[in-house]
């Protein structure tokens, strides 16, 4: 027997410190006028000294917690999304299940980049489905800015802090996740990536000198990959799910550029208004930004019970994935 398996419970966090384009025209050659034509960007979210990535997920997790009317020991499985792990071992994921006194919930982390909320729930919803766990916590968390060269004015006006969590579970019959996608290409990962600190180049006065320890971007080249796996991850998940792009009531694409955003829907014909939106705000959160939308359009008024909706992202990997869920709000619905 199978289950139909979808979102009961959604969390975000972001830090309290922000970090203006006027603030970076400081720090780099760069303007408020060219980052937010090239990107949409106004300002992002920065995390405290004090705060690690999983400090971000704990909060964005306890917020899902609360919205699904769950305790931690109610979860059976942790899964966190993250490029920005507190330390190489143990798993971030780890960490979230101890401060969250999750006692009966395996644990484990998922690097898919950008991408990584999408996966995550992906995977979620097959332990779901199959009836071998009832509640699993997805987080997606990156605290990019300890990884951003902040001397590069490429890739510093990007980034952001901040974390997302959703509690995928049992949801009526026709809820839930209509139709899902992931995809690879690990021929175009040396676009978008973090060259030290991993057992090819071990840290060394050398890395560091070299500032290797730092996001590197090829951004015309993934700016092309982006707006083309979009598109196409889009329209094969809806095919899957057996609608058509006028049955979308509302898009939620991965907050990375608005460039590429308005690039890609403009090939489809589908109108910014079908579209939500918070880059201006927070900048690419990585594995948090799709969460982060999806939070606020429900905080919102944007979604309602029965809404088809549909997440994209795309990512480092390079990744890529879509999801079609019919929106199940509790109290709405015959439970």
């Amino acid at each position: 027997m199978t289950y139909s398996a979808g979102i009961i419970g959604l969390g975000k966090y972001l830090p309290e410190r922000i970090i203006t384009n006027r603030e970076l025209e400081q720090l780099v050659d760069t303007s408020d006028e060219w980052i937010i034509t090239r990107t949409g960007i106004s300002e992002r979210r920065i995390a405290s000294a004090e705060q690690a990535t999983s400090d971000l997920a704990i909060e964005a997790a306890k917020a899902a917690l609360l919205d699904a009317r769950l305790n931690a020991a109610d979860l059976d499985l942790i899964i966190v999304a993250t490029i920005s792990p507190d330390m190489i071992f143990p798993a971030t994921a780890c960490l979230v299940q101890a401060a969250l006194g999750a006692t009966n919930a395996a644990a484990f982390d998922l690097s898919a980049g950008c991408s990584g909320y999408v996966y995550g729930l992906i995977t979620a919803a097959q332990f779901v489905a199959a009836g071998l766990y009832q509640n699993v916590l997805v987080v997606g968390a990156d605290t990019l800015s300890r990884l951003t060269d902040w001397e590069d004015r490429r890739t510093c006006v990007l980034f952001g802090d901040g974390a997302s969590a959703a509690v995928v579970s049992r949801v009526p019959h026709g809820y839930g996740i209509l139709g899902s996608l992931l995809g690879s290409d690990g021929t175009g990962g040396i676009h978008l990536h973090l060259p030290a600190g991993g057992s090819r180049r071990p840290a060394s006065a050398e890395t560091l000198e070299n500032r290797e320890h730092y996001i590197k971007m090829a951004g015309p080249e993934v700016f092309k990959f982006a707006v083309k796996v979009m598109q196409e991850a889009t329209l094969q998940v809806i095919e899957q799910a057996g609608l058509t792009l006028a049955d979308i009531d509302l898009f939620i694409p991965h907050q990375a550029n608005i460039r590429i955003i308005d690039s890609s829907l403009h090939r489809m014909g589908v109108p910014l208004e079908q579209v939500f939106l918070n880059v201006d705000k927070y900048g690419n959160t990585s594995a948090a930004s799709i969460g982060i939308a999806l939070a606020e359009a429900v905080e919102s008024g944007r979604l309602h019970d029965g809404d088809n909706i549909l997440l994209v992202g795309f990512g480092a990997g390079l990744t890529w994935g879509s999801v079609v869920l019919k929106w199940y709000e509790r109290g709405q619905s015959n439970e």
